[in-house]
């Protein structure tokens, strides 16, 4: 299945420009997409006391995510001086080519894989610690598995059209609805 035809399947743009991955090479512009993704719309203002940021700092990565199409003002809510903000719902954000990258693309690549694994393994951590007491909310599921290359795509794809089967936004949420992050991964085990 094409890059394009995983996309339309899972209700879902592709993006994979190197203006994205620039926009999310910076560790501020990631906590602001997760603060976005998880509570809702903001304005600057309420993002830098989220964030322990000043509101400064704040406008300048918020507007660097805006031309990168990652968040999107809301007209309807902003008002004066006041812009309000939410991450643009439906987007699967790949990785471009490492062939088609500049060795400076590359560094910002290897820049945003370096914090999303930190990320991925406070939130192993987080998991292997809090289990017990989460009430059910921490779900995990670890396994072997024998696939060809295809079905490995498969399986890929299959995930990611029940990601989209699933996601909403806070403000689209069910009252008792919380945010979760999920992660998934495969690779070889020889």
């Amino acid at each position: 299945m094409t890059k394009e035809r995983r996309a339309e399947v899972a209700g879902r743009r592709t993006v994979d420009s190197p203006e994205v991955l620039k926009a999310l090479s910076h560790p501020l512009r990631l906590r602001i997409l997760r603060h976005l993704g998880a509570a809702g719309p903001a304005t600057s203002t309420t993002l830098a006391a989220a964030l322990g940021e000043n509101t400064g700092t704040l406008s300048y990565h918020l507007r660097m995510l805006e031309r990168s199409g990652l968040i999107e003002d809301i007209p309807e809510r902003s008002t004066g001086r006041e812009r309000w903000w939410r991450g643009v719902r439906g987007l699967d954000i790949r990785r471009p080519p490492q062939g088609e990258l500049t060795e400076a693309e590359r560094a910002m690549s290897a820049e945003v894989d370096r914090m999303r694994m930190e990320e991925d393994i406070g939130l192993a951590r987080q998991f292997t610690a809090g289990q017990a007491e989460s009430d059910g909310w921490m779900r995990g599921s670890r396994s072997l598995i024998h696939l060809t290359k295809s079905e490995l795509d498969a399986f890929h794809d299959d995930y990611l059209a029940l990601l989209a089967r699933y996601t909403r936004g806070p403000e689209d949420a069910p009252d008792d609805a919380r945010p979760v992050l999920l992660r998934w991964f495969g690779l070889p085990a020889d």
